[in-house]
């Protein structure tokens, strides 16, 4: 028998949500409506760690006194480690799945240790749950996107077709984080990269459930979609004081758009490691797109 896409708590919820679900309409307006609730309603679902993580940033820039005791960041970090213990023990993460947020954690924390020093970003140096200039926090929001694509794959039941060759997407994924140290130091390759990315990327489509049908989109598409919501989370971090760029020292404003660019470049480095924990399934031919029920897929 084919392993549940679902955990345990999630299956408990989905029964109990389709018991509703089953009864709606399933034809004109009332069952697109019915689709676009859903879909709205999977993506919160999927969004929950990194919701969770915004929101404690958002009322820590609110209301964490200047003078407490526990100083801002670290509380972040303490906060962050009760929300991952949370997602594991509530069951709404799998530990498979946590290897893959943990492998976001370390690649996340890299980056920052190397970015902050050459004055990309810069944290408050307050603290002392951090390595060098980077409060431990800062890992967890890079784990947040891990979680996010994880659960979202096993949420819409992602399938692709004409999905590249793995050695073709880890050698892409492989010099994009490449470039994003040594562009420091030589010529900047990211339009050449992503100009790469485009053609091995290009001919992809991914095919989503969401209730009662199963729809598609070019997987460039997808990345694109995912980069705006980071960057419009990112303008929230930032004006919260999670962090801020050099050119925001003398007041908040928002974040470059050209950052879109680089957040689109994370996405294949992020779906090349969600893709260790799960790899990329061609669509059920069996199955046409937009006619079938969930209740029919695995339920």
């Amino acid at each position: 028998m084919p392993e549940s896409p679902l955990t345990s708590t999630e299956s408990a919820l989905d029964r109990r949500v389709h018991d509703w679900l089953d009864r709606t309409s399933s034809t004109g307006w009332r069952s697109w409506l019915v689709e676009f609730v859903a879909f709205t309603a999977k993506q919160a679902w999927a969004c929950v760690f990194g919701a969770a993580m915004l929101a404690v940033i958002f009322a820590a820039r609110l209301w964490w006194p200047d003078s407490a005791p526990l100083v801002r960041n670290d509380a972040l970090t303490l906060a962050a480690v009760v929300i991952q213990i949370i997602m594991v023990a509530a069951r709404l993460e799998t530990l498979r799945e946590l290897r893959v947020v943990i492998l976001f954690h370390v690649v996340g924390t890299g980056m920052e240790l190397f970015k902050t020093a050459v004055g990309s970003w810069a944290y408050e140096e307050t603290g002392v749950l951090r390595l060098g200039h980077v409060p431990l926090f800062s890992g967890f929001m890079y784990a947040a996107v891990g979680s996010y694509l994880v659960r979202v794959y096993r949420l819409f039941d992602l399938r692709f077709e004409r999905y590249p060759r793995q050695w073709a997407t880890v050698a892409v994924a492989t010099a994009i984080y490449v470039n994003f140290f040594s562009h420091h130091y030589i010529v900047d390759l990211r339009w050449v990269i992503t100009a790469v990315v485009a053609v091995v990327f290009g001919r992809c489509v991914m095919y989503f459930r969401i209730f009662r049908r199963r729809l598609r989109m070019p997987l460039l598409l997808g990345f694109g979609l995912v980069a705006v919501f980071i960057w419009l989370a990112e303008n929230i971090a930032t004006w919260s004081r999670a962090w801020s760029y050099p050119s925001q020292t003398a007041g908040w404003h928002l974040v470059s758009p050209s950052k879109l660019g680089s957040w689109f470049l994370l996405m294949i480095i992020s779906v090349v490691m969600v893709a260790w924990v799960y790899p990329p399934r061609p669509p059920d031919v069996a199955e046409p797109v937009a006619d079938r029920d969930l209740t029919a897929a695995g339920r």
